[in-house]
């Protein structure tokens, strides 16, 4: 693949800034292939330079990163231009995403400019990540979030608890007052004042736990069908959840499964090109993948974020032949997916499960899933889907850490 090359873009560009313009191709590099449910699947989205530009366009004429007074000096801008000044609108904003280092573009060797491919960076997936977050905690009214919090003390820079004598292995934040105090009603009012090692007193602070998770995608084709589109939501709250444990909980992990007709994990950094296919839904297979990720994970809680629209359907047989049912609950598929929740039970892990769907199926299957782990299980719908799930990273209770 051949890179494509530009320079700085010097004309006219609206005043648009490079996150502005991201920001409104957002649902563009993140699409699951709702606009055509029957398109040939792919795993990868094909975002094409002709396509990008055409959605740059749309863009600006919807005004949505303007306020209304400028959409409408935009939108009159727009009508003046001829085609040719449009074009070269929409080269230049390309380049200065370029140039910025948000998207890459690549021309197949021997490809004409109209076979160019543009794909995101990581530094787009991290911005998206970060506006997705943003903007979801923005609506609950929440502008800071601490750490996981456990029951049991220990030093550590912040304190939140009384001061203890320092022993061996503590961080040396060292509480001055209470270590002067012993000192003096041992030797009294004199200088210079003895300090021995037993004076020594360390603020403690509130223990704080990490967490390993794997998020559970479910990417079967219901995820587009019926009107909606589940599953960019679902891509752009993994982004939030990435940045949001990047940010705030550097000690917690985080790793992601995609299950269908089987299950496969996938780098963070590749999510926002992944689309839905025509599969069924192997939860059995994502479970197992997931409890294999979190056994290389030494972390004090393990749990699966789990975010599906229909009950499980498919399973792996023993001579790897994948058995398909869609037609209710298959007495076979749903005993051997259960057999693999009781498996995360015995090994603590905690299964949330976020349905986008209140079919009688999915759910009596949820809720078989949290009675064995003691689990939560959620009814969102895709705009809501962010606002459940942060909160419950956030705020769910621990158990004690020994």
């Amino acid at each position: 693949m051949k890179s494509v090359r530009y320079g700085r873009y010097t004309g006219e560009d609206l005043g648009l800034g490079a996150e502005d313009l991201l920001q409104a191709l957002a649902d563009f590099f993140l699409g699951s292939g709702f606009d055509d449910p029957y398109m040939q699947f792919s795993q990868f989205n094909q975002h094409s330079l002709e396509n990008l530009k055409r959605a740059l366009e749309e863009a600006l004429a919807r005004g949505d990163m303007f306020d209304p007074e400028r959409a409408e000096q935009i939108r009159q801008q727009l009508e003046s231009m001829s085609q040719e000044e449009l074009d070269q609108l929409l080269e230049g904003l390309v380049r200065k995403l370029i140039d910025e280092g948000y998207i890459n573009a690549e021309r197949p060797e021997g490809g004409r400019d109209s076979e160019v491919e543009v794909k995101v960076t990581d530094k787009s997936i991290d911005f998206l990540g970060f506006k997705t977050l943003k903007d979801l905690l923005g609506s609950l009214g929440r502008a800071s979030f601490g750490a996981h919090d456990t029951r049991d003390l220990s030093t550590g820079v912040e304190s939140s608890g009384a001061s203890k004598i320092y022993e061996f292995g503590d961080s040396m934040n060292l509480d001055v007052n209470q270590t002067l105090f012993s000192a003096l009603s041992r030797e009294g009012l004199k200088l210079p004042l003895n300090l021995e090692y037993n004076d020594l007193h360390v603020h403690q602070s509130e223990y704080q736990s990490s967490c390993a998770t794997v998020l559970m995608l479910d990417c079967s084709h219901s995820m587009i069908l019926y009107g909606e589109d589940r599953f960019t939501p679902a891509k752009k709250v993994a982004l939030a959840l990435a940045h949001l444990i990047r940010v705030q909980y550097p000690g917690d992990s985080l790793r992601c499964v995609l299950f269908h007709d089987t299950a496969e994990e996938l780098r963070i950094e590749e999510l926002a090109r992944v689309q839905v296919g025509p599969y069924y839904t192997n939860t059995r297979e994502g479970l197992i993948l997931a409890q294999r990720l979190l056994a290389q994970e030494k972390k004090d809680m393990k749990q699966i974020i789990m975010i599906t629209d229909g009950k499980p359907s498919a399973l792996t047989l023993d001579d790897g032949r994948i058995y398909k049912n869609a037609f209710g609950l298959d007495p076979l598929v749903i005993s051997r997916t259960l057999e693999e929740v009781s498996r995360c039970k015995r090994q603590g892990i905690l299964i949330n499960t976020f349905m986008l769907a209140s079919d009688y199926g999915l759910v009596n299957f949820v809720q078989k899933v949290t009675e064995l782990c003691r689990g939560k299980a959620y009814f969102t719908t895709p705009y809501t889907l962010g606002q459940y799930l942060l909160m419950d990273y956030m705020n769910r209770k621990t158990r004690t850490i020994h």
